[in-house]
Formats: C-alpha cells, structure tokens, sequence
C-alpha cells in the first residue's frame, strides 16, 4: 500500500506525446479548433450528504481510529446497492471491520442491510434479514447463482468469506459450506465479482486476495524502513509480507461450486497483493476478461481464451504499470466507455503521492495510460480508494468520481499535504476526452473529508438521477445526491432467460444524437463494491433514444428504436418488446425531492 513517492518523468511524457500522439486527446478527429473553444461548461452539481435522514447511521469499524498498528487495520470495507426483495428499489448492504482487541459478546460490529421504503429513507432490517455478520468485512459482491430470480450476496473477510443465499422472503441464509466455498484456512479476500465467463448461462466467481496475514508474525510499526512514511513511524505494509494468488470457482449449475484457480490460470502468477476485481470485455470479442487492481505489484488482466482458460496479459496490455513503467498501489477501479468510441476504458485509484491512473483502450487488445494527457493528473495529495464512472448531469458522457482517505491516522497535524481524512474527487466529463476537476464546486458532499473506502451508484429514489453510497471509516456511511442540473435518462433493467438471470457480462450501446453510449453489466469493481445492476444513461436534452442494443453472453441480440426519455424498461432476453419496470409503492408513498435547475422528467413506471 506505502509506496516512495515518484516523480513525474518529463522526458517520458514527451516521448509518450510523440509516440501516441498527444492531439488524439486535445483534438478528437473531426474537431475543429473553433469547436475546442466552444466545449460545453460544466453544469451546477451540488451533492449534499443525506445519510442522516435518510436512516444510514451505523458507524463502519476499522480498528484503531488514532493508531494502526497492523496493515489490517486500513483497508477499510465495502458497500452494495442491490434490490434483494425484487420491488424496484434499491436496497443498501454496507460490509464492517472489527478491532485488534475485539469486542464483548453481543456487542460486535456486524454488517448491515437497510431496506428501501420507497420514500427517501432506509429501515435497518439486519437481524430481521439474518445478515449481522461479525469479523473483519472487506468487500461485497452481488449475484444470483442458482438463476431462481432473487440477488444473492458474497462477502469478502480476512478470515472466511460469506456466501449468503437470498430466500425470497427478506432472509438469507450462510451457504458457504454447502456450496464448495469454504476454507479451513483463513485467508484475506477483498475484491470479488461474479461473471460467466464460460457463457453456460451460470454465475461463476472470482475472488481476489491481499496478504497472506498473520499478526503474530508482522513486525511491529516502525521496525524498519518499510514500516516507516516520510520519518514517520507506521504500520508495515504490504511490501515486506507474503503475498497471494487469485481464485475463481466455476459454477457447477446445481447450486455447488468447483475450485477451477489452477485449472483456469488465475492462481498461476507470482504472488500478489490485490484489491478491486473488475470483470469486463475489453476487447470485444464476446467473453468476459477480469482486471484486477493491486498494491505495489503489477495490477493484472485476465484474458479470457474461450476454452475456459485465462491469459495474464497486464504487461504486454499496458495496464500493468503507469506510463513510465512503475507499478502503482492500486485499490479501487471501474470501466466504462468514457469517449464513446465503443470501447471499455479503466481506470484505477492509486495512493497519495501518486496520481489515480486512466487508461485508454487502443481497440486492438492494449491501452494507453492518458492520466495527464486527460486531465487527471492534477491532484497527488490524495488516497484513493472507491471510483465510479458516473453520468453526474445525464449528459450522456460518464464523469469520473472518487473516495478518498488515508492509511496512517498518525500523518494528522504533521504538516503534510495529506490528511487521514480527505475530501473526494469529482472530474467532469469534457465531451472531448479530457476532464475538468470540478471536485470544490460540486457541493458539500464532495468536500467534506471522510475516511473513506467502498464506494456504489443506484438511482436509489428512482427519480431518474443516479445517487452516490460511500462506506466511511469509523463514520456513519455517506449517500451523496445530486440537487444541481441535469438532463433527461433511461433506465434499464435487463433479466437474462438463456444467459445468466441478472444479465451480468451482457453489453447495451445507446444511440441519441450522433452519439454512442456504451455500457455492461459489472458485479463487483468501485471498490470492493458493488452498484445497482439497472444501467443509467443519460440523453442531455433528447426526449427519446434512436436506437438501445442489447448483446446478450448467449449471442443473441435485441435492438429497440425510438424510445422514450423518462422511464425505467424492463429488457427480457429473447421479447422483442420493452417493458416498463415495476416498482413496488409502499405504504409510505414515494417522493421526488425538488431540485433547483432539473430539466430530468419525473415520471415513474
């Protein structure tokens, strides 16, 4: 996670400039120079943290809030939006830590599920829904793996991951053991995310782990040079631990799993310390790949061969290292087509010092890392943990958001840059393939610090703008939602009938006004997180889309014309005919909170 801060190489970056062509990104093809001067300016965005009245008041626990003195201690946890009870709205699952010293019985930090009633506000239904789980949480993942239309849950721990089993009646039930998932050792997972990446129709699941940890043989803080930041004497980490290798288990379509790690090629790599997992097809060639972002060692690309084997590809990809060749401590991640080239594009947090990492893709099996050539190369003093493509303003052009926080609580009032905690990121998309750091503008949301971790995106009020959850370290969670500007949308849910039920790995490109939007299904990525599975695109001012794509991991393909802005669609693999999506109204009748400057329509399915 510590890394030696580097500088940037001014030589590398004019040859980088020579080679690949700096005016690709300060000219798009076709662009005039009178054109650049009249890009669009950035709209009013003004998030503001409703957590509080919303009903989002458990405190995340991370160990000590002063002192860390294992690396365990400042990982931090992740958040889900998933609609577990099928009625429309967005529920919210936020992972928990514990402490060193542990807690009484009955008093331990668990979990939490909080159920969406439809009007603003959220119920804790933890107990009620059987999901307290206790020990040291990292990430989450969502998925339905037995196809039975009810969203399961996985949970990454340092200790014993969690496959939890949803029952359709507000329960869920631990069906690790029973499933092939369980491991006598412990080991420490973060990321996971489910995927089919044999398009057998099945969800399987790949988990990717951090450090093979063990307390009672990690040096204590500031033992040596690893153990120390800039004189100051820290935790050690992870540089100077053993590291670990990835595992993905293949869905055996009965309800069990089998362990495929060696077989498939995930685990045959050096041993390394990872976070985020980010499945997705980034060469379109119709199977999902996995990235996976790690901490000081090479982040890794997983190519899928088609056979049920994986090629590690992050070198020779370019998505291995920044563009003069370091490896990065990389923790959060997330894809999208921010360019509308047709293309998934990744990006990927880093830690303080160093700058978070965009990378280009090239559209013949490699990337280019454009941080500085895109404009996100202007901010180092930041820890980068949860990131998300997000469409802040329904412009139909993903922006760019983080979650920031630092590692070492003992940096405070040393007189350094950085801060335990920090404010967040929100980068503009300029329609031109650059970004504009609009972060000190975009309301008190954004530039309140928060130790912050896991971060999800929902439309969790159904109102047609996409909302915000961040897990926060030793703080209650943030839900971060928009009253600026925005533009008209479309939402999309996509149930899968010969391909896996929740539709994950199934691509939908929307077409509106010479523009292309492309978008995929995700488990997993952000940070050890997981968004709502409803894709959101946003049409500016058009009314109605032209053209929305479906292309299915089964091979099918579905094109509907001249849809209306508006409304959340139900898409059914193999009907060629959109529906609208139900949503559930509860007793507590939902509302639309006013919003000064909104141009996005308010009708409900």
């Amino acid at each position: 996670m510590r890394k030696e801060t580097t500088h940037f190489s001014i030589a590398a970056f004019t040859l980088g400039c020579l080679l690949l062509g700096c005016l690709t990104f300060a000219q798009q093809p076709g662009e005039s120079a009178a054109s650049q001067s009249s890009l669009p300016a950035p709209p009013k965005i003004n998030f503001v943290d409703i957590a509080a009245r919303a009903g989002l008041v458990a405190k995340t626990v991370a160990g000590n809030e002063k002192i860390k003195r294992y690396i365990i201690e400042t990982t931090g946890s992740g958040a889900a939006f998933f609609d577990y009870d099928n009625d429309g709205w967005p529920d919210i699952f936020l992972v928990n830590g514990s402490t060193l010293a542990g807690f009484p019985k009955e008093q331990e930090s668990t979990s939490h599920l909080y159920h969406n009633n439809g009007d603003g506000t959220f119920t804790d239904v933890t107990k009620k829904a059987g999901v307290a789980l206790t020990g040291w949480g990292q990430g989450v993942c969502a998925g339905d793996y037995d196809n039975d239309g009810r969203v399961d849950l996985f949970v990454t721990f340092w200790g014993h991951s969690v496959l939890l089993h949803n029952n359709g009646d507000g329960t869920f039930t631990d069906v690790t053991k029973e499933v092939g998932l369980w491991h006598d050792k412990a080991r420490w997972g973060t990321g996971c995310a489910f995927l089919d990446y044999d398009r057998d129709g099945h969800l399987d699941l790949f988990v990717s782990e951090y450090v093979d940890f063990d307390p009672s043989h990690t040096p204590e803080p500031g033992s040596s040079t690893l153990c120390q930041w800039k004189g100051i004497p820290v935790m050690c980490g992870p540089r100077g631990l053993k590291g670990t290798r990835n595992e993905l288990y293949h869905n055996n379509g009965n309800g069990t799993f089998s362990d495929v790690s060696d077989k498939s090629g995930v685990s045959k790599t050096d041993p390394y310390y990872c976070f985020t997992a980010l499945t997705g097809d980034f060469d379109n060639d119709g199977w999902p790949d996995i990235f996976v972002a790690c901490d000081s060692t090479p982040s890794l690309l997983f190519h899928n061969n088609h056979d049920g084997t994986f090629a590690e590809i992050g070198v020779s990809a370019g998505v291995a290292y920044n563009e003069d060749g370091h490896e990065r401590a990389g923790m959060g991640a997330h894809a999208a087509d921010y360019d509308g080239d047709g293309w998934l594009d990744i990006v990927r947090t880093n830690f303080s010092d160093e700058t978070s990492t965009l990378y280009h893709n090239n559209r013949d099996g490699t990337f280019t890392d454009v941080t500085y050539l895109a404009g996100l190369g202007v901010n180092t003093q930041f820890l980068g943990w949860g990131t998300l493509f997000v469409d802040v303003d329904n412009d139909g052009w993903p922006d760019l958001f983080m979650a920031n926080g630092h590692v070492y609580p003992e940096i405070d009032n040393k007189g350094l840059s950085s801060t335990f905690r920090e404010r967040k990121l929100l980068y503009w998309n300029q329609h031109n393939g650059k970004f504009t750091d609009i972060s000190v503008s975009a309301g008190p949301g954004i530039t309140k610090p928060f130790n912050s971790h896991g971060v999800a995106a929902a439309d969790f009020d159904n109102d047609g703008d996409v909302e915000i959850l961040v897990n926060n370290s030793h703080d209650p969670p943030s839900l971060l939602k928009n009253y600026g500007e925005h533009g008209n949308w479309v939402m999309l849910k996509l149930v899968g009938t010969k391909s896996n039920r929740d539709g994950i790995g199934a691509r939908v490109t929307v077409h509106v006004d010479g523009q292309q939007q492309l978008q995929e299904v995700h488990s997993g990525g952000g940070y050890i997180s997981q968004s709502d599975f409803r894709l959101h695109f946003g049409l500016g001012k058009a009314t109605r889309a032209e053209t929305i794509e479906v292309q299915w991991l089964s091979g099918q393909r579905q094109v509907f014309h001249d849809v209306s802005a508006g409304k959340f669609y139900l898409i059914e693999e193999g009907r060629d005919q959109l529906d609208l999506q139900r949503i559930v109204r509860h007793s507590s009748p939902a509302h639309t909170e006013k919003r000064s400057g909104s141009k996005a329509s308010k009708k409900e399915s």
